[in-house]
């Protein structure tokens, strides 16, 4: 996905460049590299968790508490003022992750592997948003290339371990193709859309309001995978997107 996305973007970036050329400094250098580490560290332990765990779970409790850390991290870190409403709606992002995390009926609670693992794809994402928070607002680092960079740096990261197992890579490939160019081509353009957006919005209201998606994941991981719990977790989810929209109309 990430080699595919570097050069389905590569055009859309050079032009971008040669029309407003940016001043890159060594710092601009180091929240270029710090942004491809950390979104390789999401997607590792993004993936480690939906190996142990329901999408319709694992999902919504990373995402929730992402935005959860990074609305709480520019409160504290970046000096924003949340108002009540935004108060109440962390509120609610813990409570829905808590009831994702809860036993369903059945007895059988969503495995401590699995919690624990979305809780670190949680971090990966309020770090990541905080530190390209900073990159395109302090440091000027042009939204489009920010983004760019974490696919690159990913490709590179990645590859030798695709390489090491090439005919895996291959099989995957051939079987997966639409669905890792669609990845590609979607789940940047949503960032680098975060991205402007956090160029004269605050990360307290930029974070929660991307999280919506969990409700749709939720709903897929019923429709396509099978999953239970769908009353209980859809429960859940619609208490983090109400905790996101009251954090973002605050």
């Amino acid at each position: 996905m990430s080699a595919a996305a570097t050069l389905i973007y590569a055009p859309v970036v050079a032009v971008s460049l040669i029309a407003s050329p940016p001043h890159l400094t060594i710092r601009s250098w180091v929240f270029l590299v710090g942004t491809a580490a950390l979104q390789t560290g999401y997607f590792l332990f993004l993936l480690r968790a939906y190996r142990v765990g329901d999408l319709s779970a694992v999902y919504p409790i990373g995402r929730g508490s992402g935005a959860l850390l990074a609305a709480l991290a520019g409160i504290v870190i970046l000096g924003e003022r949340p108002g009540p409403a935004a108060l109440a709606g962390i509120g609610l992002l813990v409570a829905g992750v808590v009831v994702l995390g809860m036993p369903a009926r059945t007895g059988q609670a969503l495995a401590p592997a699995a919690i624990l693992l979305a809780l670190a794809t949680g971090i990966f994402i309020a770090c990541y948003t905080l530190w390209d928070k900073v990159a395109v607002t302090s440091v000027g680092n042009p939204p489009l290339l920010q983004g760019y960079a974490s696919l690159v740096g990913m490709a590179l990261a990645l590859a030798p371990f695709a390489l090491a197992d090439a005919g895996r890579t291959r099989l995957l490939w051939r079987r997966y193709r639409r669905q890792a160019l669609g990845a590609a081509l979607l789940s940047p353009l949503a960032y680098i859309l975060v991205l402007v957006a956090m160029t004269f919005t605050s990360v307290a209201a930029v974070a929660p309001a991307r999280e919506v998606s969990v409700l749709f994941g939720v709903v897929l991981g019923r429709r396509l995978l099978g999953e239970g719990g769908l009353a209980r977790r859809l429960t859940g989810a619609a208490a983090i997107v109400a905790g996101i929209i009251a954090v973002t109309i605050s």
